[in-house]
C-alpha cells in the first residue's frame, strides 16, 4: 500500500464518520474510527519521506475532514451540556453566587 492509498482510506473513514455523527449512528461512528485509526497507521508506517504535491493535497483534505469531525463532536457537546443544564434547573447559569455574600 502507498502513502496515497492510506491516505485515501483515512478521508474515506473520515466521510464515514461525519455520515455516523450526522444520523447519530453509534455503531458506524465506531467502525468508521478505527479504520481512520488504522489507516492513520499506515500511514505511520509508511515513513515520512518527501511529499508531492498530490500527498500534500490529500494530507490537506483529511486534516479538513478531521476539523469537521472536531466541530461536530464540540456541537454534540455543547447540545449534551445544555439539556442537562435544562434538566437540573440550571439553564443559563454558568456561575452561580453564593448567598452568603448576599447576608454579609
Amino acid at each position: 500500500m502507498t502513502r496515497r492509498d492510506a491516505l485515501i482510506r483515512v478521508i474515506d473513514a473520515l466521510h464515514a464518520e461525519i455520515a455516523a455523527l450526522k444520523a447519530n449512528d453509534v455503531t458506524a461512528l465506531e467502525r468508521a474510527t478505527q479504520d481512520k485509526l488504522a489507516g492513520i497507521e499506515q500511514v505511520a508506517s509508511l515513513g515520512t519521506g518527501p511529499a508531492g504535491d498530490e500527498i500534500r493535497e490529500l494530507a490537506d483534505e483529511a486534516n479538513r475532514l478531521n476539523e469537521t469531525c472536531r466541530i461536530y463532536v464540540n456541537l454534540m457537546a455543547a447540545n449534551v451540556r445544555r439539556r442537562l443544564q435544562i434538566l437540573t434547573g440550571d439553564a443559563g447559569h454558568g456561575f452561580r453566587p453564593t448567598l452568603v455574600s448576599a447576608y454579609a
